[in-house]
């Protein structure tokens, strides 16, 4: 098995919706934000080759949008994109087998769909199965207000349409090494998917945990539409990933690719040994 980085870019979020109830004056010494009060997020996905497979975990934001679109989110910063970090790891959309989605906010599957040159939708990989959950489909679909804007169906209606969507659920598993987990506290049906590597086990934290600052169990984000089942969900994941001496891969910190969890003088839970030394290649 071998696991990449793939980098798709940065973009900025306001850094209060990204802290939710946590005051700016502890948040802001974590993730400084900006005169405008905006804080720089990364939108990092993974790609893991596994036999003839070769899964990737979210898209980033793709590039389909309007520059009014874009301009909200400051997009696109930093000197990445999905097709040249692709291209620098020696892989094509081609090669691509499977795509995770998450879940089907904008930021994590903008870039499973793109425009043709005749301007069509079609999908970015033309030979991969895309696995989302049904319960997070039937959301998309059908959204509430509150979080209808992060639901963009150019993003996903075409891979139904195609017949190259699939619906996984808990505990299912990709390539014997994916394992499929679901949680309902930032949007209904995500997964924040569990890499089981010969000696080590490695998260995927989605919008769980996007970020190292978001580790202790009160930090929840401000766009989760359960806050509390969230904190329930890291209540009983942030054990096992103690235990487990597993490591959480960050989708969204700018700073950190990686940490694991330990509990400090005050019982709380902290990310230690954050770095972004990249080693499970085995």
């Amino acid at each position: 098995m071998k696991i990449h980085v793939v980098h798709s870019g940065n973009f900025k979020l306001d850094g209060g919706a990204m802290f939710g109830v946590v005051p700016k004056t502890i948040w802001n010494k974590l993730n400084p934000s900006d005169e405008f009060n905006l804080c720089n997020w990364a939108m990092r996905c993974l790609l893991i080759e596994s036999g003839d497979r070769k899964i990737l975990i979210d898209t980033g934001i793709g590039n389909k949008q309007s520059q009014k679109f874009f301009g909200y989110y400051y997009y696109l910063n930093g000197d990445y994109s999905l097709d040249n970090s692709l291209s620098e790891l020696g892989f094509s959309s081609s090669d691509i087998t499977d795509v995770l989605l998450t879940h089907l906010h904008f930021d994590h599957c903008g870039g499973a769909v793109v425009r043709g040159e005749d301007g069509q939708l079609v999908p970015k990989f033309p030979k991969a199965k895309y696995h989302v959950t049904k319960t997070q489909w039937e959301h998309a679909l059908n959204p509430n207000d509150r979080e209808r804007p992060s639901f963009l169906p150019e993003n996903y209606l075409i891979l139904n349409e195609l017949g190259v969507l699939n619906f996984v659920e808990e505990g299912n598993m990709l390539a014997d090494c994916v394992e499929v987990k679901v949680f309902n506290g930032h949007t209904f049906g995500m997964i924040a998917p569990i890499i089981h590597g010969p000696n080590y086990k490695l998260m995927y934290m989605a919008d769980l945990i996007p970020a190292a600052a978001h580790v202790p169990v009160n930090y929840v984000i401000g766009y989760d539409v359960q806050p509390l089942i969230t904190m329930e969900e890291k209540k009983r994941i942030l054990p096992w990933l103690q235990e487990n001496n597993a490591w959480l891969f960050f989708e969204h910190d700018a700073q950190y690719a990686l940490a694991q969890v330990l509990v400090n003088e005050k019982g709380q839970y902290t990310a230690v040994n954050k770095t972004n030394d990249w080693f499970f290649n085995l």
